[in-house]
């Protein structure tokens, strides 16, 4: 009897169906379609843009002769940056109490610290450090030409890996060209153009160029470098008063980005520098 009726049942025409019931299967198949199609697109600005941030900490002293990472954190932590360059770093001086800052920040920031080193300094370090949101695959300090005796310049350099990125990774790099020599600053951005052949694309560089927008050095990386930080308003020193423009966040190719809104913050006192972002769409 069961397979009687079963069978029965099976022999009905598509019309002795009922009308709800063939209303209910459309609309679940309809939010079926709809489901899934969804699930293949990101959510509107989801993991299509990096927010960048570039800052010449003054190894954490401020405007007030005071060394205060926790302020320089909140300043770097309120623009929720995926990635930081920061120029004049200490770890474990004497001048800065012992403390490894690019430790310090990372934890204060929620982010991974990687530090280049330039110099031996008052029983530590001195150099460069990223804060990056994403792993870190591997890292190298590049020498820029300069003096070898004193503080000679670097480029450092990391390879960011996260399946969101442009590629599923990208080549992050901080640099700080010298602050009294121009013919150094011509010769270290002419290497910075050789070296952008080297490293994987797409590459962002970053950094306190101790150069304006019209100076040689920029027209020399305005060859290989599109500029993502451009325009008259982007003042970043002296921090107390800023008159001139010294820091750049910088990419290439030309087609990897495209910038978005780029602006200098408020450091809060906490530098002598202040620190430009900029929001790069891909």
């Amino acid at each position: 009897m069961f397979a009687l009726h079963l069978n029965r049942r099976s022999q009905r025409s598509p019309q002795a169906f009922p009308a709800h019931r063939r209303w209910c299967l459309c609309l679940f198949a309809g939010w079926l379609a709809t489901a899934a199609a969804f699930a293949d697109e990101p959510a509107p600005n989801a993991n299509r843009s990096l927010r960048v941030l570039c800052y010449n900490i003054h190894h954490g002293r401020g405007l007030d002769d005071v060394v205060d990472l926790e302020r320089l954190a909140a300043v770097i932590k309120a623009q929720q940056p995926d990635l930081v360059s920061l120029q004049e770093v200490d770890r474990g001086t004497r001048r800065t109490a012992m403390v490894d800052q690019v430790a310090k920040l990372a934890e204060l920031t929620g982010l991974s610290g990687h530090f280049g080193k330039q110099i031996d300094y008052e029983g530590g370090d001195y150099g460069q450090a990223i804060l990056s949101r994403f792993p870190v695959t591997h890292s190298a300090v590049h020498w820029l030409p300069g003096e070898p005796n004193r503080e000679q310049r670097i480029a450092y350099a990391v390879t960011v890996s996260a399946p969101q990125l442009p590629g599923g990774f990208l080549t992050f790099v901080t640099t700080h060209l010298h602050h009294q020599h121009e013919g150094f600053r011509r010769q270290q951005a002419e290497t910075l153009n050789q070296l952008v052949e080297k490293w994987p694309q797409p590459v962002i560089l970053t950094g306190d160029l101790n150069a304006t927008p019209d100076s040689v050095p920029l027209e020399i990386l305005s060859q290989r470098w599109s500029n993502a930080t451009s325009g008259p308003q982007l003042l970043t020193f002296p921090a107390g008063k800023p008159e001139r423009q010294l820091d750049y966040i910088l990419f290439h190719p030309a087609t990897a980005f495209t910038p978005v809104k780029p602006q200098v913050i408020d450091g809060q006192g906490a530098s002598d520098h202040l620190p430009i972002f900029v929001e790069l769409r891909y």
